[in-house]
């Protein structure tokens, strides 16, 4: 038996990286689990492969998808008892140089989709006599790193989002948390690596995460925490940002 069996979990963001693994880690302790994302084809692709559940394509900055995605889950599968807010994205600028626009697209889906998610899937989750919602935040809401502000300013907001909505819910059964990462072997990573290198980093961008973190974090990493916060095994806890950095945070060098 697995921590999540009968347990029915949304995930957004779903169709590669971070939300990937997750949604398979709580497919494999178990949970029934809606795979969603922006794009439908990779959602489809990654609730194909574990076998159960069901996707659906959603545009997490949009109260529309995000209604929708939640009542999808219920009409589908009758419940829905975890709720995890992964979607999200980065622009790489230094903010005297970044548009407004540009600034409120991260935010956007960063911020306001792990506020849709928590007005939506909470009294759901509240309503089906409590449950679980995981938001994935990140270390950088704890620090600042040059040319992701819009990023680590979004994830900042997401974690005090997270404290406010484990206090407003507890009494209704739900439990609130978020996952702070650190580099994680995304594309989202990957993909920036040297755009921080023209920054002038004293080493390469891997030596850098070699420095500071041991090595990148896995997506799997992220996932197997992401099913201890939404299983019975973290049952007093809520409000709480779970950093997960190989102790990058814990040094100044």
């Amino acid at each position: 038996m697995g921590q999540l069996d009968s347990k029915v979990a949304i995930v957004t963001g779903a169709g590669q990286g971070i939300g990937k693994a997750v949604a398979e880690a709580l497919a494999a302790e178990g949970a029934t689990v809606v795979v969603s994302d922006i794009n439908a084809d990779a959602a489809q692709a990654v609730s194909s492969a574990l076998g159960g559940g069901s996707s659906f394509a959603a545009d997490a900055s949009s109260e529309e998808d995000v209604q929708a995605l939640v009542q999808h889950a219920v009409d589908t599968h009758g419940r829905l008892d975890i709720a995890v807010a992964n979607a999200g994205i980065a622009h790489m600028a230094p903010l005297v140089g970044q548009s407004l626009a540009d600034f409120r697209k991260v935010t956007s889906i960063n911020l306001d989709g792990v506020f849709l998610v928590t007005r939506y899937a909470g009294p759901v989750i509240a309503g089906g006599g409590g449950g679980t919602i995981v938001n994935i935040a990140s270390i950088t809401s704890q620090a600042a790193a040059p040319l992701i502000g819009s990023y680590a300013a979004s994830k900042a907001a997401v974690v005090s989002l997270t404290q406010t909505a484990a206090i407003e819910l507890r009494d209704a059964g739900v439990r609130v948390n978020a996952i702070c990462p650190g580099f994680i072997d995304t594309q989202l990573v990957v993909d920036r690596k040297a755009d921080f290198e023209a920054l002038g980093l004293p080493m390469p961008f891997d030596d850098l995460i070699a420095a500071k973190q041991g090595r990148y974090g896995t997506p799997e990493e992220v996932g197997k925490l992401a099913v201890f916060l939404a299983g019975p095994r973290s049952s007093f806890s809520s409000g709480s940002a779970y950093v997960l950095d190989g102790g990058a945070r814990a040094s100044v060098l």
